[in-house]
């Protein structure tokens, strides 16, 4: 969230808006009168999707009220409605805020990779800890989004395409292997791989997604290049 502020102020008021973002859960935290009023009004619009992500977790989409989120944002009614529509529109812009963030960190995390599979271990590696770390945004972006409203389920696709066909992209452009399936294939490994979360998330298992690694890995090596090769990523991982 603290990156979603910019970086146009002090280093102190940064340091100070990030109180304010982390603490204070049903009350809006002192400090106000240290910050600009634009940077305060960022705080307080960040405060709101966060809130709107942990209300989403606890109750479902369709059970959150704009009072649930000033509840745990510790924001008035007026603010909300200063920073958002409705319900539906800040619900929007959280999951829109989430993606950007996962989007980042996976992006990062594949481009260590030498090909396409260590882009891919390590980028798995990295979705399991954000799910892990971050069960709000996951289960925002994974759960909630399906049964949202329709704009919410496009963008949840469009974010799982975009997902496919960066695999896809990847393995054509290693030539590996020398005639590569239809891109449907990375469609539906990234479908698999959406789906087993979808299901951990939904039933709260999230102590132990790590574990997952192995056997997706193995499931997302296969259509491309075959038991043998995938079977190498059952003992990679655990290695």
């Amino acid at each position: 969230m603290l990156a979603a502020l910019g970086e146009r102020w002090p280093a102190a008021e940064i340091g100070t808006a990030a109180e304010l973002l982390a603490g204070g859960e049903g009350q809006f935290p002192s400090g106000l009168r240290s910050l600009p009023p634009e940077l305060i009004s960022a705080v307080q619009r960040e405060r709101l999707l966060a809130a709107m992500l942990r209300a989403v977790n606890e109750l479902t989409y369709r059970e959150v009220s704009v009072q649930d989120v000033l509840e745990r944002a510790g924001v008035s009614r007026p603010t909300f409605y200063v920073h958002f529509e409705n319900k539906e529109a800040c619900f929007l812009e959280a999951f829109d805020s989430a993606a950007a963030q996962l989007r980042e960190r996976l992006e990062t995390a594949a481009g260590e990779g030498e090909t396409w599979r260590d882009s891919l271990r390590l980028a798995l590696a990295d979705l399991l800890r954000f799910a892990a770390e971050d069960p709000d945004a996951a289960m925002s972006l994974i759960v909630d989004a399906r049964a949202a409203c329709p704009e919410a389920l496009r963008r949840r696709d469009e974010l799982l395409d975009g997902f496919a066909s960066c695999l896809d992209q990847r393995v054509r452009a290693e030539g590996s292997p020398a005639s590569a399936p239809s891109g449907i294939a990375a469609a539906g490994i990234v479908g698999g791989v959406e789906a087993l979360l979808y299901s951990r998330l939904y039933r709260g298992e999230t102590d132990d997604l790590e574990s997952l690694l192995a056997p997706l890995m193995y499931f997302a090596v296969l259509p491309y290049e075959g038991h043998e090769a995938a079977s190498v990523e059952l003992v990679a991982v655990a290695g």
